[in-house]
Protein backbone atom coordinates (compact mmCIF):
# COMPACT_ATOMS: atom_id res chain seq x y z
CA UNK A 1 0.00 0.00 0.00
CA UNK A 2 1.91 3.31 -1.18
CA UNK A 3 1.90 5.92 1.82
CA UNK A 4 -0.44 8.93 1.95
CA UNK A 5 3.16 11.17 1.54
CA UNK A 6 3.54 9.09 -2.18
CA UNK A 7 0.12 8.98 -3.24
CA UNK A 8 -0.44 12.49 -2.69
CA UNK A 9 2.85 13.32 -4.59
CA UNK A 10 1.93 11.49 -7.38
CA UNK A 11 -1.31 12.94 -7.73
CA UNK A 12 -0.25 16.14 -7.95
CA UNK A 13 2.40 15.33 -10.46
CA UNK A 14 0.31 13.03 -12.80
CA UNK A 15 -2.25 16.03 -12.47
CA UNK A 16 0.34 18.73 -13.44
CA UNK A 17 1.40 16.95 -15.82
CA UNK A 18 -1.98 16.09 -17.65
CA UNK A 19 -3.07 19.77 -17.85
CA UNK A 20 0.38 21.15 -19.44
CA UNK A 21 0.68 18.21 -21.74
CA UNK A 22 4.44 18.08 -21.04
CA UNK A 23 7.57 16.95 -19.40
CA UNK A 24 8.85 18.32 -16.06
CA UNK A 25 11.73 18.40 -14.67
CA UNK A 26 12.41 17.25 -11.08
CA UNK A 27 13.02 21.14 -10.18
CA UNK A 28 9.81 22.01 -12.12
CA UNK A 29 8.03 19.30 -10.02
CA UNK A 30 9.35 20.67 -6.87
CA UNK A 31 7.57 23.92 -7.87
CA UNK A 32 4.30 22.08 -7.94
CA UNK A 33 4.50 20.89 -4.77
CA UNK A 34 4.31 24.12 -3.06
CA UNK A 35 4.81 25.55 0.28
CA UNK A 36 1.46 23.30 1.15
CA UNK A 37 2.91 20.29 0.95
CA UNK A 38 4.50 19.13 4.55
CA UNK A 39 7.62 17.15 4.70
CA UNK A 40 7.42 14.20 6.96
CA UNK A 41 10.80 14.44 8.77
CA UNK A 42 13.04 12.31 11.58
CA UNK A 43 16.34 13.02 12.96
CA UNK A 44 19.11 11.23 13.74
CA UNK A 45 21.39 11.86 17.09
CA UNK A 46 18.94 13.59 19.53
CA UNK A 47 20.99 13.59 22.59
CA UNK A 48 23.07 17.39 21.53
CA UNK A 49 23.21 18.98 18.39
CA UNK A 50 19.86 16.86 16.54
CA UNK A 51 17.67 19.12 19.35
CA UNK A 52 18.85 22.12 16.87
CA UNK A 53 16.89 20.33 14.30
CA UNK A 54 14.31 19.86 16.26
CA UNK A 55 14.68 23.42 17.18
CA UNK A 56 14.11 23.91 13.55
CA UNK A 57 11.21 21.83 12.90
CA UNK A 58 9.69 23.62 15.05
CA UNK A 59 10.12 27.03 14.05
CA UNK A 60 9.02 26.09 10.57
CA UNK A 61 6.12 24.11 11.80
CA UNK A 62 4.06 24.55 8.72
CA UNK A 63 6.92 23.34 6.54
CA UNK A 64 8.19 20.05 8.86
CA UNK A 65 6.40 17.35 10.23
CA UNK A 66 8.36 15.61 12.72
CA UNK A 67 7.34 11.54 12.58
CA UNK A 68 10.91 10.20 13.95
CA UNK A 69 13.91 10.40 16.62
CA UNK A 70 16.35 8.03 16.17
CA UNK A 71 19.36 7.52 18.68
CA UNK A 72 21.39 4.71 19.91
CA UNK A 73 20.96 5.81 23.81
CA UNK A 74 17.14 5.19 24.60
CA UNK A 75 17.72 7.23 27.71
CA UNK A 76 17.93 10.85 25.23
CA UNK A 77 14.14 10.19 24.28
CA UNK A 78 11.89 11.01 27.54
CA UNK A 79 13.81 14.29 27.40
CA UNK A 80 13.41 15.26 23.77
CA UNK A 81 9.63 14.38 24.24
CA UNK A 82 9.51 16.33 27.27
CA UNK A 83 11.56 19.44 25.53
CA UNK A 84 9.14 19.25 22.06
CA UNK A 85 6.27 17.40 22.80
CA UNK A 86 4.10 19.67 20.73
CA UNK A 87 5.73 19.36 17.61
CA UNK A 88 6.22 15.27 17.93
CA UNK A 89 2.80 14.14 17.86
CA UNK A 90 3.07 10.23 17.34
CA UNK A 91 6.53 10.76 16.58
CA UNK A 92 8.07 7.08 16.37
CA UNK A 93 11.53 6.05 18.26
CA UNK A 94 13.96 4.29 16.63
CA UNK A 95 17.44 2.55 17.43
CA UNK A 96 18.19 1.89 14.28
CA UNK A 97 18.11 4.04 11.83
CA UNK A 98 17.48 1.84 8.83
CA UNK A 99 14.00 1.01 10.54
CA UNK A 100 13.71 4.28 10.36
CA UNK A 101 14.53 4.37 6.26
CA UNK A 102 12.10 1.55 5.65
CA UNK A 103 8.80 3.74 6.50
CA UNK A 104 7.55 5.01 3.00
CA UNK A 105 5.84 8.09 4.81
CA UNK A 106 9.36 9.64 5.40
CA UNK A 107 10.40 12.58 3.22
CA UNK A 108 13.47 13.65 4.72
CA UNK A 109 16.10 12.27 7.64
CA UNK A 110 18.09 14.97 9.48
CA UNK A 111 21.73 13.48 10.76
CA UNK A 112 23.55 15.44 13.56
CA UNK A 113 25.09 11.86 14.87
CA UNK A 114 29.15 11.60 15.11
CA UNK A 115 31.26 12.81 12.47
CA UNK A 116 32.03 8.65 11.72
CA UNK A 117 28.16 8.19 10.80
CA UNK A 118 27.96 11.41 8.70
CA UNK A 119 28.92 10.00 5.16
CA UNK A 120 27.56 6.50 5.71
CA UNK A 121 24.15 7.54 7.05
CA UNK A 122 23.48 10.08 4.78
CA UNK A 123 24.33 7.85 1.56
CA UNK A 124 21.98 5.19 2.72
CA UNK A 125 19.54 7.81 3.44
CA UNK A 126 19.46 8.77 -0.22
CA UNK A 127 19.67 5.51 -1.58
CA UNK A 128 16.72 4.67 0.23
CA UNK A 129 15.18 7.79 -1.76
CA UNK A 130 14.87 10.58 1.24
CA UNK A 131 16.55 14.10 1.22
CA UNK A 132 19.00 14.74 3.55
CA UNK A 133 20.32 17.79 6.13
CA UNK A 134 23.78 16.66 7.04
CA UNK A 135 25.40 18.07 9.65
CA UNK A 136 29.61 18.72 9.12
CA UNK A 137 31.70 17.84 8.53
CA UNK A 138 29.91 15.97 5.83
CA UNK A 139 32.77 13.45 5.97
CA UNK A 140 35.00 11.49 8.47
CA UNK A 141 37.64 11.47 5.71
CA UNK A 142 38.24 12.89 2.13
CA UNK A 143 37.34 9.72 0.33
CA UNK A 144 33.69 9.43 1.81
CA UNK A 145 33.10 13.55 0.61
CA UNK A 146 33.72 12.23 -3.12
CA UNK A 147 31.57 9.25 -2.29
CA UNK A 148 28.53 11.58 -1.21
CA UNK A 149 29.18 14.00 -4.15
CA UNK A 150 28.37 10.67 -6.23
CA UNK A 151 25.72 9.35 -4.51
CA UNK A 152 24.10 12.90 -4.91
CA UNK A 153 24.56 12.71 -8.65
CA UNK A 154 22.95 8.93 -8.44
CA UNK A 155 20.05 9.56 -6.88
CA UNK A 156 19.48 13.27 -7.53
CA UNK A 157 18.97 13.59 -4.38
CA UNK A 158 18.34 16.65 -2.41
CA UNK A 159 21.41 17.03 0.43
CA UNK A 160 21.90 20.17 2.00
CA UNK A 161 25.56 20.36 4.57
CA UNK A 162 24.85 22.20 7.66
CA UNK A 163 27.20 25.24 7.43
CA UNK A 164 24.78 27.31 8.45
CA UNK A 165 26.16 30.58 8.36
CA UNK A 166 25.91 30.18 4.34
CA UNK A 167 22.56 31.63 4.69
CA UNK A 168 22.95 34.31 6.87
CA UNK A 169 21.73 37.28 5.48
CA UNK A 170 24.34 39.39 6.29
CA UNK A 171 27.25 37.06 5.00
CA UNK A 172 25.66 36.54 1.99
CA UNK A 173 25.21 40.38 1.91
CA UNK A 174 28.87 40.84 2.75
CA UNK A 175 30.33 38.79 -0.29
CA UNK A 176 28.08 40.08 -2.43
CA UNK A 177 29.95 43.31 -1.42
CA UNK A 178 33.41 41.72 -2.19
CA UNK A 179 32.82 40.62 -5.42
CA UNK A 180 31.82 44.11 -6.60
CA UNK A 181 34.93 45.17 -4.92
CA UNK A 182 34.11 46.81 -2.01
CA UNK A 183 37.35 46.53 -0.31
CA UNK A 184 39.71 46.09 -3.59
CA UNK A 185 40.69 42.52 -4.52
CA UNK A 186 40.72 40.05 -1.35
CA UNK A 187 43.71 38.34 -1.17
CA UNK A 188 43.81 36.73 2.39
CA UNK A 189 41.32 35.81 5.11
CA UNK A 190 42.17 34.59 8.75
CA UNK A 191 39.86 32.38 10.32
CA UNK A 192 39.74 32.08 14.44
CA UNK A 193 38.20 29.69 16.80
CA UNK A 194 38.80 30.22 21.04
CA UNK A 195 37.10 28.50 24.17
CA UNK A 196 38.35 27.18 27.51
CA UNK A 197 37.48 23.30 26.93
CA UNK A 198 38.55 20.97 30.45
CA UNK A 199 40.43 17.76 30.26
CA UNK A 200 38.91 14.71 29.33
CA UNK A 201 40.83 12.97 31.52
CA UNK A 202 42.70 9.57 31.25
CA UNK A 203 39.63 6.70 30.03
CA UNK A 204 38.54 3.64 32.13
CA UNK A 205 36.59 0.99 31.11
CA UNK A 206 33.30 0.77 31.73
CA UNK A 207 30.47 -1.48 31.40
CA UNK A 208 27.69 -0.93 28.40
CA UNK A 209 24.41 0.60 29.81
CA UNK A 210 21.66 -1.56 29.05
CA UNK A 211 19.73 1.44 27.48
CA UNK A 212 22.55 2.39 24.98
CA UNK A 213 23.63 -0.02 21.64
CA UNK A 214 27.58 0.88 21.75
CA UNK A 215 28.05 -1.34 18.72
CA UNK A 216 25.46 0.21 16.46
CA UNK A 217 26.76 3.73 18.20
CA UNK A 218 30.07 2.49 16.44
CA UNK A 219 28.26 1.12 13.20
CA UNK A 220 31.01 1.85 10.85
CA UNK A 221 33.90 2.60 12.50
CA UNK A 222 36.26 -0.15 13.74
CA UNK A 223 35.67 -1.87 17.40
CA UNK A 224 36.99 -0.50 20.67
CA UNK A 225 35.69 -1.57 24.44
CA UNK A 226 33.41 1.44 25.71
CA UNK A 227 35.57 3.78 27.98
CA UNK A 228 33.91 6.47 30.18
CA UNK A 229 35.35 9.66 28.39
CA UNK A 230 33.91 8.94 24.85
CA UNK A 231 30.34 9.40 24.77
CA UNK A 232 28.60 11.57 23.99
CA UNK A 233 30.67 14.35 23.55
CA UNK A 234 34.12 13.63 23.58
CA UNK A 235 34.05 11.07 20.85
CA UNK A 236 35.56 14.48 18.88
CA UNK A 237 38.53 14.24 19.85
CA UNK A 238 39.09 10.57 19.03
CA UNK A 239 40.66 9.67 15.91
CA UNK A 240 38.13 6.68 15.23
CA UNK A 241 35.14 8.54 15.34
CA UNK A 242 35.68 12.44 15.39
CA UNK A 243 37.79 15.05 13.18
CA UNK A 244 39.08 17.46 15.79
CA UNK A 245 38.44 20.97 16.43
CA UNK A 246 39.63 22.16 12.99
CA UNK A 247 36.42 20.36 11.79
CA UNK A 248 34.04 20.68 14.74
CA UNK A 249 34.38 24.36 14.52
CA UNK A 250 37.18 25.57 12.09
CA UNK A 251 35.14 24.54 9.23
CA UNK A 252 32.28 27.53 9.99
CA UNK A 253 34.41 30.18 9.40
CA UNK A 254 37.19 28.34 6.96
CA UNK A 255 34.13 27.88 4.80
CA UNK A 256 33.22 31.51 5.15
CA UNK A 257 37.03 32.36 4.54
CA UNK A 258 36.68 30.36 1.00
CA UNK A 259 33.33 31.71 0.43
CA UNK A 260 34.68 35.43 0.86
CA UNK A 261 37.40 34.84 -1.39
CA UNK A 262 35.79 32.65 -4.42
CA UNK A 263 39.22 29.97 -3.82
CA UNK A 264 38.42 25.99 -4.25
CA UNK A 265 41.47 23.85 -3.70
CA UNK A 266 44.98 24.85 -1.80
CA UNK A 267 47.98 23.96 -3.87
CA UNK A 268 49.89 24.01 -0.18
CA UNK A 269 48.94 23.37 2.97
CA UNK A 270 50.94 23.41 6.64
CA UNK A 271 50.14 23.11 10.34
CA UNK A 272 51.85 23.31 13.40
CA UNK A 273 50.35 22.86 16.73
CA UNK A 274 49.81 20.07 19.39
CA UNK A 275 48.15 19.16 22.71
CA UNK A 276 49.72 21.68 24.95
CA UNK A 277 47.30 22.20 27.77
CA UNK A 278 46.54 19.00 29.18
CA UNK A 279 47.68 15.31 29.61
CA UNK A 280 45.30 13.54 28.69
CA UNK A 281 43.09 11.15 25.70
CA UNK A 282 42.40 13.69 24.01
CA UNK A 283 44.27 12.69 20.48
CA UNK A 284 44.20 16.11 18.47
CA UNK A 285 45.27 19.12 18.56
CA UNK A 286 44.03 21.93 21.01
CA UNK A 287 46.07 24.36 19.72
CA UNK A 288 46.69 24.28 15.74
CA UNK A 289 47.52 27.44 13.43
CA UNK A 290 46.85 25.99 9.84
CA UNK A 291 47.75 27.94 6.23
CA UNK A 292 46.63 27.05 3.13
CA UNK A 293 47.52 28.94 -0.63
CA UNK A 294 45.84 28.90 -3.50
CA UNK A 295 46.39 29.58 -7.61
CA UNK A 296 44.89 32.80 -7.36
CA UNK A 297 47.30 34.47 -4.95
CA UNK A 298 45.06 34.41 -1.96
CA UNK A 299 45.49 32.43 1.19
CA UNK A 300 43.36 31.69 4.55
CA UNK A 301 44.40 30.62 7.85
CA UNK A 302 43.03 29.09 10.75
CA UNK A 303 43.60 29.71 14.62
CA UNK A 304 42.34 27.55 16.83
CA UNK A 305 42.47 27.39 20.46
CA UNK A 306 40.47 25.19 22.04
CA UNK A 307 41.61 25.68 25.81
CA UNK A 308 42.36 29.21 25.75
CA UNK A 309 39.50 31.75 25.38
CA UNK A 310 41.18 34.79 25.63
CA UNK A 311 39.70 37.11 22.56
CA UNK A 312 42.30 38.87 20.67
CA UNK A 313 40.27 39.46 17.65
CA UNK A 314 37.57 42.74 18.96
CA UNK A 315 34.66 40.59 17.84
CA UNK A 316 32.05 38.58 20.89
CA UNK A 317 31.89 35.11 20.33
CA UNK A 318 35.03 33.75 20.35
CA UNK A 319 35.15 32.90 16.29
CA UNK A 320 34.62 34.68 13.21
CA UNK A 321 37.46 36.00 9.83
CA UNK A 322 38.95 39.10 8.94
CA UNK A 323 39.41 39.24 5.31
CA UNK A 324 41.64 41.48 3.71
CA UNK A 325 41.79 43.68 0.28
CA UNK A 326 43.79 45.67 -1.42
CA UNK A 327 41.25 48.90 0.02
CA UNK A 328 40.54 47.60 3.06
CA UNK A 329 39.60 44.85 5.36
CA UNK A 330 36.67 43.19 6.87
CA UNK A 331 35.44 41.19 9.57
CA UNK A 332 32.43 38.72 9.64
CA UNK A 333 31.01 36.57 12.14
CA UNK A 334 27.35 35.15 13.36
CA UNK A 335 26.59 38.47 14.43
CA UNK A 336 26.94 40.70 11.21
CA UNK A 337 30.27 42.24 9.65
CA UNK A 338 32.19 45.78 9.51
CA UNK A 339 33.65 46.94 6.92
CA UNK A 340 36.82 49.12 7.07
CA UNK A 341 38.72 51.41 4.65
CA UNK A 342 42.63 51.34 4.29
CA UNK A 343 42.72 54.23 7.00
CA UNK A 344 40.78 51.68 9.75
CA UNK A 345 37.73 53.70 8.93
CA UNK A 346 34.22 51.94 9.67
CA UNK A 347 32.42 52.13 5.81
CA UNK A 348 29.66 50.03 6.43
CA UNK A 349 28.60 47.93 9.31
CA UNK A 350 25.23 45.78 9.22
CA UNK A 351 24.05 43.52 12.09
CA UNK A 352 22.25 40.12 11.53
CA UNK A 353 18.50 40.26 13.46
CA UNK A 354 17.97 36.85 13.67
CA UNK A 355 21.49 35.61 15.65
CA UNK A 356 23.69 34.67 17.87
CA UNK A 357 27.37 33.25 18.40
CA UNK A 358 27.97 30.02 20.16
CA UNK A 359 30.84 28.03 21.17
CA UNK A 360 28.52 25.80 23.40
CA UNK A 361 27.83 21.99 22.56
CA UNK A 362 24.56 21.81 20.82
CA UNK A 363 25.42 25.60 18.79
CA UNK A 364 21.85 26.60 18.21
CA UNK A 365 21.40 30.07 16.76
CA UNK A 366 19.26 31.42 14.59
CA UNK A 367 20.94 31.03 11.09
CA UNK A 368 19.87 27.74 11.77
CA UNK A 369 16.47 27.99 11.01
CA UNK A 370 17.67 30.08 7.98
CA UNK A 371 19.24 27.24 6.56
CA UNK A 372 16.85 24.65 6.94
CA UNK A 373 14.50 27.29 5.37
CA UNK A 374 16.44 27.27 2.16
CA UNK A 375 16.70 23.20 2.28
CA UNK A 376 13.11 22.93 2.24
CA UNK A 377 12.47 25.57 -0.56
CA UNK A 378 15.03 23.49 -2.30
CA UNK A 379 12.63 20.40 -1.99
CA UNK A 380 9.13 22.41 -2.77
CA UNK A 381 10.48 25.20 -5.10
CA UNK A 382 13.52 23.85 -6.70
CA UNK A 383 15.36 27.21 -4.88
CA UNK A 384 19.22 26.85 -5.08
CA UNK A 385 21.59 25.02 -2.28
CA UNK A 386 23.20 27.25 0.01
CA UNK A 387 25.65 24.76 1.09
CA UNK A 388 25.44 21.85 -1.65
CA UNK A 389 27.81 19.02 -1.60
CA UNK A 390 29.55 20.60 -3.85
CA UNK A 391 30.85 23.22 -1.68
CA UNK A 392 30.96 21.86 1.00
CA UNK A 393 33.62 18.88 -0.26
CA UNK A 394 35.89 21.67 -0.79
CA UNK A 395 35.42 23.46 3.16
CA UNK A 396 35.87 20.38 4.67
CA UNK A 397 38.72 18.87 2.77
CA UNK A 398 40.60 21.91 3.52
CA UNK A 399 40.04 20.84 7.26
CA UNK A 400 40.93 17.26 6.55
CA UNK A 401 44.32 18.58 5.24
CA UNK A 402 44.88 20.64 7.83
CA UNK A 403 44.68 17.77 9.78
CA UNK A 404 46.77 15.44 7.35
CA UNK A 405 49.42 18.40 7.25
CA UNK A 406 49.98 18.56 11.03
CA UNK A 407 49.65 14.62 11.67
CA UNK A 408 52.34 13.98 9.41
CA UNK A 409 54.89 17.13 10.26
CA UNK A 410 54.92 18.06 6.75
CA UNK A 411 54.05 20.85 4.15
CA UNK A 412 52.16 19.18 1.74
CA UNK A 413 51.66 19.62 -1.71
CA UNK A 414 48.03 19.19 -3.39
CA UNK A 415 46.65 17.82 -6.93
CA UNK A 416 43.90 20.64 -7.33
CA UNK A 417 42.67 18.09 -10.05
CA UNK A 418 41.15 15.59 -7.41
CA UNK A 419 42.48 17.37 -4.02
CA UNK A 420 44.97 14.79 -3.11
CA UNK A 421 48.39 15.65 -1.07
CA UNK A 422 51.46 14.62 -3.27
CA UNK A 423 52.24 12.74 -0.74
CA UNK A 424 52.33 8.98 0.33
CA UNK A 425 52.74 9.45 4.08
CA UNK A 426 49.71 11.72 4.11
CA UNK A 427 47.56 9.60 1.62
CA UNK A 428 47.02 6.89 4.07
CA UNK A 429 44.77 9.50 5.44
CA UNK A 430 43.20 10.05 2.84
CA UNK A 431 40.09 7.02 3.65
CA UNK A 432 39.63 4.91 6.52
CA UNK A 433 39.29 1.48 7.50
CA UNK A 434 35.44 0.31 7.90
CA UNK A 435 34.09 -2.29 10.51
CA UNK A 436 33.48 -5.51 8.15
CA UNK A 437 29.80 -5.35 6.75
CA UNK A 438 29.53 -1.34 7.16
CA UNK A 439 31.49 -0.44 4.26
CA UNK A 440 30.07 2.62 2.04
CA UNK A 441 28.68 1.47 -1.50
CA UNK A 442 28.38 4.21 -4.14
Amino acid sequence: MKSNSESRRKFLKTSALGAAGIAFSAKSYARILGANDRINMATAGVNSRGRAHLSMARSLGKSLNVIGLIDTDSRTFARVQKDFKPILGNAKIYADFRKALENKDLDVLTIATPDHWHAPMAMMAMQAGKDVYLEKPCCHNPQEGYWLKDTVAKTGKTLQIGNQQRSAPTTRSLVENLRNGIIGDVYYAKAWYESNRGSIGTGKKMAVPAEFDWDLWQGPAPRRELMDNYVHYNWHWFWNWGTGEINNNGLHEMDIARYALGVDIPTKVSSSGGRFTQQDDWEFYDTQNASFEFEEGKMISWEGKSCNGMDVHGRPGGRGTWIYGTQGTAVVDRGGYILYDKANKIIQTENERNSSSSVDTLGITGLDNYHMQNFVDAIQKGTPLNSPIDEAVKSTLMCHLGNMAQKTGKTLHIDTSNGKPKSVEAMKLWGREYEKGWEPKV
